[in-house]
């Protein structure tokens, strides 16, 4: 008779999200609300208390993104801090974060930045006797590649003209 009735009874039409309905009826304890139509509150309530324990502070991460962007990736060597997605840029930015919520200063950051990294870690380097090549350096090609222009021009000008029979051979040959 069972066969009877396996033969006879539709199929049963099951909705597309059966499984996961099933499943959360079942882990919850109760077929009448299943897990995932209460989904929308628990996401709420899980930012909440993330944003309750991570909750940053709007004045800080403004500080920590201007000295980001006076900071050299140690990495990527031509991009700041804040343009990098280096691992090591990641950590720095979070190092300036911490130091800045302990109550440090931007110059204090500066300076433990400098003195752990050196003058390199900073995007504008200081103007010192250890960093005029940096600065004086672009000046100095561009006087000796003036100087090198103007000597070749001037070596051009200061060639010899032809005397009248080398001239009258060079006449004879553009004919």
């Amino acid at each position: 008779m069972a066969r009877e009735r396996l033969k006879t009874s539709p199929p049963r039409r099951r909705g597309p999200n059966f499984l996961l309905e099933k499943l959360g009826s079942r882990l919850r304890g109760n077929d009448h609300l299943p897990l995932f139509q209460s989904f929308p509150r628990w996401f709420l309530l899980f930012n909440l208390l993330a944003f309750a324990a991570f909750g940053q502070d709007p004045e800080i991460e403004k500080r920590t993104a201007a000295l980001a962007n006076e900071l050299r990736c140690l990495v990527c060597q031509n991009q700041t801090l804040a343009d990098s997605n280096a691992p090591l840029a990641v950590d720095l930015r979070n190092q300036i974060r911490e130091q800045l919520k302990a109550g440090a200063s931007e110059s204090d950051v500066i300076d433990f930045m400098v003195a752990r990294y050196g003058d390199f870690v900073l995007y504008r380097p200081p103007f010192k006797a250890s960093t005029v090549a940096l600065w004086a350096g672009p000046f100095v090609i561009l006087i000796l590649g003036l100087a090198f222009l103007w000597r070749s021009v001037a070596r051009r000008r200061a060639e010899p003209d032809l005397s009248q029979d080398e001239q009258a051979r060079a006449a004879k040959l553009l004919e």
